[in-house]
């Protein structure tokens, strides 16, 4: 169940998909210029927010349980779901494209490890509310 806490958790996730969302829509020329496929930056962008949205509402699911290893259980598998998820996207490119585009490529790189810390330090700040309560 989705009460206030979690939203706001969930909040700082979207907003930041939209605001790159908007950059990257916005700053084509200059993705462009920086010999980055805005296209790939965009799907790429949207798959690990809807992995991290995935992980993030399975995890936090497990926060009622009293066992702690549960949530780290949790954890762990949301990060071996969006791992291989992205491993199927990437083959996929890979199998796509001609010319794979790496400046791209590293881009998406970064903004897996955004949401993966947007993602494990929202779910940790949730759980320290529920110890402190």
């Amino acid at each position: 169940m989705m009460n206030r806490s979690n939203w706001k958790s969930l909040q700082l996730m979207v907003v930041v998909f939209i605001i790159l969302n908007g950059f990257f829509i916005s700053a084509r020329a200059l993705l462009l210029k920086k010999g980055i496929d805005q296209s790939v930056v965009l799907v790429g962008n949207l798959v690990l927010f809807a992995v991290s949205l995935i992980a993030f509402l399975l995890t936090q699911k497990t926060l009622e349980n009293k066992n702690p290893h549960v949530f780290v259980r949790a954890v762990y598998s949301g990060f071996i779901i969006k791992f291989f998820i992205v491993v199927l996207a990437a083959f996929v490119y890979f199998q796509l494209v001609d010319v794979v585009n790496k400046p791209a490529l590293f881009v998406v790189l970064v903004l897996y490890l955004v949401y993966t810390f947007i993602e494990v330090s929202s779910l940790l700040r949730l759980l320290k509310g529920k110890q402190n309560a």
